[in-house]
């Protein structure tokens, strides 16, 4: 009513005769009077003499209810909204959601996290983050350290030491070794540093508050990243070599070669006696196409500290690779829009990721026969009815959204039209969809990675997965969707394997290429028989990988 009495004294465009003209109020104010207590009788008789009707739970008496309930402290269902945005405390609050939509909105696909992450995890990526924070591009900490690296000195005790992590190889295997890099960087309490290359920042969000953990453009090593080998003088296996690593000689950097050529020396980067070594360098530079998670785990300096981190050793990449890779803005538009057109209102979702090793123009048919094979086996996809009968079902037929992904569109084609061809023997109702087929594989074509970055987050989103062997496309799908795929075996001299698929052991991906080498020993052994957790890769028979030691 304050406000009716406020519009009525001061809107002339409404009430023209209120003030405009002072003598029509002194000439009427009985009338004025009159009309003013029928109103109020009006309003009256509405308010108290007519029946009340029941209060309707509409969609606006729902939301009103919940921020009634909210202003009186009943906060439970938004402290639970919050825990699932955050990933039960996984990642840090305080970023702007408009900077990182997927960051916080991934929760609402459905995807939450397979397990729960140890709570020594959580607190040590806070004191991580707070590490990054004080050492970090252009803080004091690291200008420090800078103007020693540009000097060659050494401080006696540098606040803070450093993993610079060098843009190297596809997209696949960038991402799982700047998961590797990061792992170490928590376990020697080093600032893991990102250099950009062509296209990192078109890909992937900050993952820590405040500061960057992208290299500076000024950074002095940034000209000499593509020309560091195993040839280099500041190679760790070159200076072994030449023993050229004295206790009094400590350089100010050190570039470690971890890549699949690495040799013996390189590869003493896993001993611990070597780690002494290497924890007094200020900047160790690493260059790495591994995944080289599965060796760290057989180093007794790290051992009982990874074992707190991860009680169930197969979710390393889950959780990692959750917290720290977000799509852009950029690329969550092309994975919330394509999952939201396609994939969203499926009953079941199945991912088949392709990738062909065959020299020649496919698609091969023994490839084709080999996705089959399995997804039918193994009851993901249905069969169909060569006769053409459809299969009558009472109620709305299940339905299966089926995402697959290629360089090649011809085994989509294919599978498509197979199903739109014959009807199910089951009567489900499968669509098939492939967001892509750019035909090769074009590592610095930024489109080309944005689209692929987004394809594997889609697979991830899956709710049943089936890879390529040796695909580290795979495993990054496999690996954010804390999915265990069925693995399509290698095919040989061109014919379909049978079996086509195994199921895998764990969700976590390969170390194509670790050590064969026993520290304590000095000679060679087999690491996949060291520890139970530790064994090899399902598609690749010397590789390694960390498995649930309880399994």
């Amino acid at each position: 009513m304050k406000r009716h009495w406020r519009n009525t004294s001061h809107d002339e465009e409404n009430f023209p005769d209120s003030d405009s003209d002072t003598r029509s109020t002194r000439k009427f104010p009985l009338t004025r009077l009159m009309a003013l207590f029928l109103f109020s009788l009006f309003l009256f008789s509405l308010t108290f003499l007519l029946p009340h009707p029941p209060i309707q739970s509409s969609p606006t008496a729902k939301a009103l209810l919940q921020l009634k309930q909210t202003q009186k402290g009943d906060v439970s269902d938004s402290v639970e909204l919050q825990k699932d945005k955050l990933l039960g405390g996984l990642i840090a609050g305080g970023f702007d959601e408009r900077s990182c939509f997927s960051r916080y909105h991934s929760a609402t696909y459905g995807k939450g996290l397979s397990g729960n992450p140890s709570p020594y995890l959580i607190s040590s990526l806070r004191k991580y983050e707070a590490l990054h924070k004080e050492c970090g591009p252009y803080t004091e900490s690291y200008n420090k350290t800078v103007k020693d690296l540009r000097s060659g000195h050494v401080s006696d005790s540098p606040a803070c030491k450093y993993v610079v992590w060098i843009s190297y190889s596809g997209l696949g295997n960038r991402i799982l070794t700047l998961a590797s890099a990061f792992l170490y960087a928590l376990l020697t309490n080093r600032v893991l540093l990102v250099d950009p290359g062509v296209d990192m920042v078109d890909l992937f969000c900050e993952p820590f508050p405040h500061v960057s953990w992208f290299l500076p453009p000024d950074f002095p090593l940034n000209s000499h990243f593509s020309k560091y080998d195993q040839k280099s003088d500041q190679c760790y296996g070159k200076m072994l070599k030449n023993k050229a690593t004295t206790e009094s000689m400590v350089p100010s950097f050190v570039y470690l070669h971890l890549a699949h050529d690495y040799d013996d020396q390189d590869k003493l980067f896993f001993c611990d006696e070597d780690q002494t070594f290497l924890q007094k360098v200020p900047w160790l530079v690493v260059r790495t196409d591994n995944y080289f998670v599965p060796s760290l785990f057989l180093m007794p300096s790290f051992e009982q500290r990874l074992s707190d981190l991860f009680p169930n050793k197969e979710t390393i990449f889950h959780f990692l690779g959750r917290y720290l890779f977000h799509p852009t803005n950029k690329v969550w538009g092309l994975v919330s829009r394509y999952y939201l057109a396609y994939l969203a209102n499926a009953d079941e979702r199945i991912g088949i990721q392709i990738r062909v090793f065959d020299t020649g123009t496919g698609p091969f048919q023994h490839v084709l026969d080999q996705i089959l094979a399995c997804t039918l086996k193994e009851n993901l996809l249905p069969d169909v009815n060569p006769k053409g009968d459809i299969v009558k079902s009472s109620g709305k037929p299940k339905s299966k959204a089926v995402l697959m992904t290629s360089l090649s569109s011809g085994y989509f084609e294919k599978v498509r039209d197979m199903y739109w061809e014959h009807p199910t023997a089951t009567g489900e109702v499968i669509g098939i969809y492939q967001p892509s087929h750019e035909g090769y594989q074009q590592t610095e074509k930024k489109m080309h990675n944005q689209k692929a970055w987004a394809e594997m987050y889609l697979l991830s989103l899956t709710d049943a997965l089936v890879t390529s062997s040796w695909s580290t496309f795979g495993y990054v799908a496999q690996g954010l969707g804390g999915l265990k795929p069925w693995i399509l075996y290698k095919p040989e001299n061109g014919t379909a394997p049978d079996p086509a698929c195994q199921r895998a052991m764990s969700m976590e991906p390969c170390f194509h290429a670790p050590p064969f080498y026993d520290c304590k020993a000095k000679r060679g052994t087999d690491t996949g028989a060291l520890v139970p957790h530790v064994r090899h890769c399902e598609d690749m028979s010397w590789g390694l990988k960390l498995v649930d030691s309880h399994s």
